[in-house]
């Protein structure tokens, strides 16, 4: 089933679109932290994000682990352990992008568009709060990932998680 799932590079019809997820195509080390409605810290973490090209270099597909394989005690259970499908809809020029976290029993149905220099991901949390999730501050050895939610429709945003992406070398 990898093997049949699994692309060596970008579908070329759309090879100029998909590259703007395709940049983040590797395996990178995270650290995670939340926040608490006022922006301090209560928690942080680490973890393990992997991309690859998929379906024919039509979707990007990842894998999020927290906390890293590589290190952890035998029997420890996954505070994370999710993965998320991204698809490039020429209809609507924007990604269609589904999150499925079984460890949370829940999945998020979100549209990614370049906004700027950032990558933004709207939606609809599980509760059905607005949620936006963006990538920023992108370069070939760092990335920035923020969670936001809002709930009053959009007119408030909240930061509740960030992660800092490194590039495994």
């Amino acid at each position: 089933m990898i093997e049949a799932l699994e692309a060596n590079e970008p579908f070329p019809a759309y090879a100029d679109e998909l590259m703007l997820f395709g940049q983040l195509v590797g395996s990178w080390d995270v650290e995670v932290s939340f926040f608490d409605p006022e922006g301090n810290v209560i928690r942080e973490r680490r973890g393990e994000w992997h991309f690859g090209w998929v379906l024919e270099g039509r979707v990007i597909q990842d894998v999020l682990i927290s906390p890293p394989r590589e290190g952890r005690d035998v029997g420890q259970a996954s505070h994370e352990y999710g993965t998320t499908l991204r698809a490039y809809d020429p209809k609507i020029d924007a990604w269609r992008v589904t999150f499925v976290a079984p460890v949370f029993g829940a999945t998020v149905n979100l549209i990614a568009r370049e906004h700027g220099n950032e990558i933004w991901l709207e939606g609809r949390a599980p509760d059905n709060s607005l949620c936006r999730w963006t990538f920023s501050e992108i370069t070939s050895e760092r990335v920035r990932w923020q969670g936001f939610s809002s709930s009053d429709e959009g007119l408030t945003w909240t930061r509740e998680e960030e992660m800092i992406l490194h590039r495994r070398r």
